[in-house]
Order: structure tokens, then sequence, then C-alpha cells
């Protein structure tokens, strides 16, 4: 089998018998000169080369966007007048102009910006087509069409201009990097076969876990109001308490493997052959704690996204010890049967999470202590006095029992009475207005429970609340 030596071809070597020079000379500074030569024309080249790069990479950004600014400055089905369009892009690109540039420039100098170079060039183009307008004397009436067609013409100039300059700085290009192969240099080289021993990658840690302390049993205690009536009784609840436990944390690598899209059985595949931490012990149930903590937060997307991905690194688990291949096979490989019941396994496992995180939800609200509105008797009830607006300008009592009632303190009750009224926020306001004792109570039970004795106080001393008797007692636990 003959041997090819031809890649030897490339190597750029001199030898003293290669020299040539004057006998006044000696030949080691011209075997000096010759080298720094060769070094001097490859650097020169290689500079060359950034240049043309960086030129046609920045000429390729500009040219689409002149190009399209020629093509509507010459369309006539544009409901935009050309010279009003050309005038308001100068305007915008000079007041609002964008901070990309080529790479290596300064984003703050506006000349350095695609923007600024833009601006420049239709700055140029305007004040060539304004000049060539005055010097043609131009008639008022023709001026603007005449003006029109100056921008087109010299927008067509420079569209073809500049296409022409990417062709040539390609074909500079392409045959400054033809010349740079025909020479091995020592860029060009690189390790083939090394003996040195690699050690293999440790085996990844497990999922760490967060230990979570055992709360104290708390009980909920609800102040009432007349706690004598019936079903004012209400008995207290206690916190699910449990032992010392830890949940496995999401590490910064799972929290990425739960954004995966739904179903996105290849971008899986892919992310745990380039991440050995996936699949590690407790990993799918950090990713559930996930799904249940961003269900619970409102976000559905990921938590379905979270059990979808636990129970995936489980079927991999349960499929043996090649069952990462095994797994991504049949669904990679579009096995219907088989994609059906993992599917179906994921919408039974997040169904059953969000009844659990509604359960949590409802169980944490019967814990929260409340502020409830209860009548004395069965046979009582609440009312509400609730104020149509402030007290008219001229008042008038009628009646028994006014003829020694002071008009102006009247007056000032009933203004207390629309103060406190409007204070109260909009849902309170509509509680009180319907007159449902139901309503405000629900209300009242949304509220923290200062906030919702200071509402109490104030409809009892506005006289809103038909109560005789004013003030909150805490009569729990004393029928």
């Amino acid at each position: 089998m003959p041997l090819n030596y031809s890649k030897w071809d490339q190597l750029e070597l001199s030898d003293d018998s290669d020299i040539e020079g004057h006998p006044n000379v000696d030949k080691k500074s011209l075997i000096r000169w010759k080298q720094q030569d060769i070094h001097e024309k490859r650097e020169q080249r290689k500079n060359k080369i950034k240049h043309l790069e960086a030129q046609i990479a920045c000429n390729k950004v500009l040219y689409p966007r002149i190009q399209d600014i020629y093509t509507r400055l010459s369309s006539t089905s544009e409901s935009t007048s050309p010279t009003v369009y050309f005038n308001s892009l100068y305007e915008q690109l000079g007041k609002n102009p964008s901070k990309d540039c080529p790479p290596g420039n300064d984003p703050n100098k506006l000349e350095h910006t695609y923007d600024g170079m833009l601006l420049s060039l239709l700055q140029q183009v305007s004040t060539q087509a304004k000049d060539k307008i005055k010097d043609a004397s131009v008639l008022e009436s023709e001026k603007d069409e005449k003006l029109t067609k100056a921008l087109v013409d010299g927008m067509k100039f420079h569209v073809d201009q500049l296409g022409n300059t990417i062709q040539k700085d390609e074909a500079e290009l392409a045959a400054e990097l033809k010349e740079q192969k025909k020479h091995i240099t020592s860029d060009d080289l690189h390790d083939g076969f090394s003996s040195k021993y690699i050690p293999p990658k440790p085996e990844p840690s497990p999922v760490p876990l967060k230990k979570i302390e055992k709360p104290k049993t708390s009980t909920v205690e609800f102040e009432t109001l007349n706690p004598e009536a019936s079903g004012s009784k209400l008995p207290s609840s206690s916190v699910l308490t449990e032992e010392d436990d830890a949940l496995p944390e999401l590490t910064p690598t799972l929290a990425e493997f739960s954004k995966i899209p739904y179903r996105g059985f290849e971008k899986s595949f892919e992310f745990i052959q380039k991440h050995r931490d996936v699949i590690v012990q407790g990993a799918s149930d950090a990713l559930l704690v996930a799904a249940f903590t961003a269900e619970g937060e409102g976000k559905k997307k990921l938590a379905k996204q979270c059990v979808h991905q636990s129970l995936l690194l489980q079927y991999c688990e349960k499929l043996g010890g090649d069952g990462v291949r095994v797994f991504f096979q049949k669904m990679i490989s579009g096995d219907k049967r088989a994609e059906k019941v993992f599917l179906d396994d994921v919408e039974s496992t997040y169904n059953h999470l969000r009844g659990r995180v509604e359960a949590s939800k409802q169980e944490e609200l019967a814990g929260k202590e409340q502020i409830q509105l209860v009548p004395e008797s069965p046979d009582q009830t609440i009312g509400f006095n609730v104020p149509e607006g402030p007290p008219p300008e001229k008042l008038v009592l009628e009646g028994p029992g006014t003829e020694d009632m002071d008009i102006e303190e009247v007056k000032k009750a009933l203004q207390l009475r629309w103060d406190v009224f409007t204070s109260f926020p909009e849902h309170l306001q509509k509680a009180l207005q319907e007159g449902s004792l139901e309503g405000v109570n629900k209300v009242l039970g949304d509220m923290d429970v200062a906030e919702a004795e200071d509402v109490v106080q104030k409809l009892d001393i506005a006289g809103i609340l038909s109560f005789a008797e004013g003030g909150i007692r805490d009569e729990t636990g004393k029928a």
C-alpha cells in the first residue's frame, strides 16, 4: 500500500541552502530576516481575515435594513408619503437609537452602533438629494416628486454598492482562508494520542435533604360576639403534628430539568445524558415536592411538568440498569401504548396532588383565627343601619322624643356614621348594603383578627350595628 506524504507539502520550511544572499551579509541574519518575514505575513493574513469577517458580519446586518428602506421609498402602494416616511425614520433613529452594535464597538457611542451607521447614511443621502434638487432649480410644485426620486436613487446606489462590497469581501476572505490552509503553522498543532490517565468522574451525590422542625401543637380560637346564642360555640381544632422529618430539596440541575416542556422526551433524554446528577437518589421525590409547592402558588403548568419529570425518573429506575435507554426508546419511537400508560399515570398523579393541595388549603383556612358576628339568641337578628349618604344641610327632626335633641349633635353622629362607612373597603360596603350577616361574616373571616376587631368596633361606635352593647368579648369556652 503506497504511503501518502502530500500533507507534508504544506510545511513551510527553510534550509541554509534555500537562502541566497550577498557575500557581505552574514547568513544568520538572512535566516532571521526570512523567518521574520514569514511571521509578519502570517500575522497580517490573520488580522486581515478577522477584519474581513467583522466587516462582512456588520454589512450583512445593515444590508437588509437599507434594502427595506429602498423598497418602501420606491413602493407606490404605501399610504405614507416617501418623504414623510424618510423624515420620520431619520428622526426616530436620531432620538431613540438602539444600542445594538458590532462586537468590540462601544454601544454608548452613536457612530459605533448599527442605528448610528444607518443614520449617517440617511443624512448623506438626504444632503445629496437636496443639493441635487437645488442645483437643478426645480419648480416648487415638482419639488416633492423630484426629492422622492433623488432619495430613491440615492438609496438604490447604496444598496447596490453594499451588495457588491459584501460579495467582494466574501471572495477575498475565501482566498485568504485558502492561502492560510496551504501552510501548517503552530496554530494547527493539537494533541493526538495521549497516554495520560484520566480518572473516572465520581458518582453524583444524592439530593440534599432539608430538615423540618416539628411544629408545636396549637389550637384555633374563634372570638365571638354574644356567645350565649346557640351555634356560637365553635370547637377548637388542632394543627396537624408530625414527627421530625426531612424533605428533599430541588438542586439547580433538577430545577432546570423541571422546566422541560410536557412530553418533551427528546429534550429530557439529551438533558439526562449531559447531567449525571439527574438520576440520583431522591431526585423524583424532590420534583414531587416542587410540584406541590408550585401548585400551591398557582403555577399549575410548572407543577404538572414537575410531576411529569418525577414519574419519568421513576419509570427509568423501575426498568432496571438500562432503564433510561429502554424508556426513551419507547417514548421517542412513538410507542402509543407505552406513551398512553405513562401519560395516564402523570394525569392521575397530578390530579391526586392537586386534591392534596386543595385539602391542605382548606385545613389551613379551617385553622385560622377569625372574628364572627353571632346573635344573642336564635330569635334575634343582627341588622345594619347603612347610611345612604352624608346628612343633609337642613335636617328636620320629627316624631316623639325629638324635642330635646340637639340638631348639630345629630348631624355629627350621622356624619360620623357616613365617614366610618366610606372608610371601609368596597367589598365590605357592598356586604353591609346587602344586609346579609353571612356576607359580612365572610368578609370579616378573610381579614386578620386585629383588622376585623377594628372594623367591628367602628361598626358599633358609628351605630351601624344594631347591638345594644358595644365592644368585643372573648367568650369562647365559657358557655
